[in-house]
């Protein structure tokens, strides 16, 4: 079983949850996910394992609570952005420049740790299902934006939905881990010069 055993409800519940899912984030990103176990996690959050378990069965549904705190962040910084472009109404470049930005923001502050959820959470049929609704989401935004600057060649919809995409996968990648030489600064501008000229076709 790799998701979480129960739902806490009281206060003193979440703040138990809270602290375990903080010291996991912290175990997990500066020891990786072999290193990591439940009784580090538990000692380090200051509660008992028996406390641990009732709410985590496994290091796996740990990881997977993380997760889905990483996703409901996700809709908040992503509508953020979309809403400033919505108000702002920026050119192609700004409008991509705060795609990226927004994408960045949500996985450079713990780079290791979103590693890992990348390359190691459980792949939950709930959680891949909420990241889709989650691409789509922003895909729908892009797109409005793209159509408001007569933008994203003839398809917006699938040009925003593969920029959103392709975004998440690069930042992952070359950003969160630079190769030798280049800085995560120089590898977003490049992510963000790549996606403007793939999306600067006029619309038809």
């Amino acid at each position: 079983m790799s998701t979480p055993r129960k739902r806490p409800r009281q206060q003193r519940s979440k703040e138990t949850v809270a602290a375990i899912l903080e010291a996991a984030a912290q175990l997990f990103g500066r020891h990786g996910y072999t290193a990591t176990t439940t009784n580090r996690v538990a000692e380090r959050a200051g509660v008992s394992i028996g406390s641990l378990y009732q709410y985590f069965p496994n290091k796996d549904a740990l990881l997977t609570a993380l997760a889905e705190e990483h996703l409901a962040e996700a809709v908040q910084v992503l509508d953020q952005a979309l809403d400033a472009c919505a108000r702002e109404r920026p050119d192609l470049p700004g409008l991509v420049s705060g795609l990226v930005g927004a994408v960045a923001e949500l996985h450079t502050g713990r780079p290791r740790l979103h590693r890992l959820l990348f390359d190691q959470a459980p792949r939950v049929p709930e959680l891949v299902a909420r990241l889709r609704a989650i691409e789509r989401r922003a895909a729908a935004g892009l797109a409005a934006e793209l159509r408001r600057l007569g933008r994203g060649g003839d398809d917006p919809e699938l040009a925003a939905l593969l920029a959103v995409q392709g975004v998440e996968a690069q930042i992952h990648g070359a950003v969160v881990d630079p190769p030798p030489g280049r800085s995560a600064a120089a590898c977003l501008a490049a992510v963000a010069a790549l996606w403007t000229r793939a999306l600067d076709v006029p619309a038809r």
